[in-house]
């Protein structure tokens, strides 16, 4: 048990940390977090100190790592989770780097936008509304004459007649 209080830079043989062990906040000294809640931690306790939060500069590296602003290059120099973009080897990962050369040859060369345009579409013009020289569609009563409205409601299954709803 006393071997779990821990600083957040104490790191195992396969550099995860345990995440049962506790860190030390550090904008609280007395707050002990375990490590798998330490970064909601660090969110809440942050709001909680805005004046220490301005301070402090997160770890490009590892958002664990909180340090002052005039002491960042020098952990950016020295953080012990810094990788070398040069010493990942090729293969690892499977990216490669190189961006193939296209290939592609457009098979349609006789392709012509102005010949397949409509021709009788009116040209857009800023400013004047093309919708109103446009007929509007009104619905229409086709029915003629001879029919009539029916005298009962079908879901009343009455047939005396629309009528006698009063």
């Amino acid at each position: 048990m006393e071997n779990r209080d821990k600083t957040a830079e104490q790191y195992d043989d396969k550099s995860n940390i345990d995440p049962e062990r506790l860190l030390q906040c550090p904008f609280d000294k007395n707050h002990q977090i375990r490590a798998c809640r330490f970064p909601y931690h660090l969110i809440k306790c942050r709001k909680n100190h805005p004046k220490l939060a301005k301070e402090l500069k997160t770890c490009p590296f590892n958002a664990r790592h909180l340090v002052p602003k005039h002491e960042l290059n020098h952990h950016t120099e020295t953080c012990e989770d810094r990788i070398s973009v040069d010493s990942v080897p090729d293969g690892e990962g499977g990216m490669s780097w190189q961006v193939p050369v296209s290939t592609w040859v457009n098979p349609n060369l006789s392709e012509d936008w102005e010949e397949e345009a409509d021709p009788y579409v009116t040209p857009f013009v800023w400013g004047e509304n093309t919708a109103v020289n446009v007929r509007q569609m009104r619905p229409t009563n086709r029915l003629g004459p001879e029919t009539r409205v029916p005298n009962s409601l079908p879901w009343l299954g009455d047939s005396t007649g629309i009528d006698n709803l009063n």
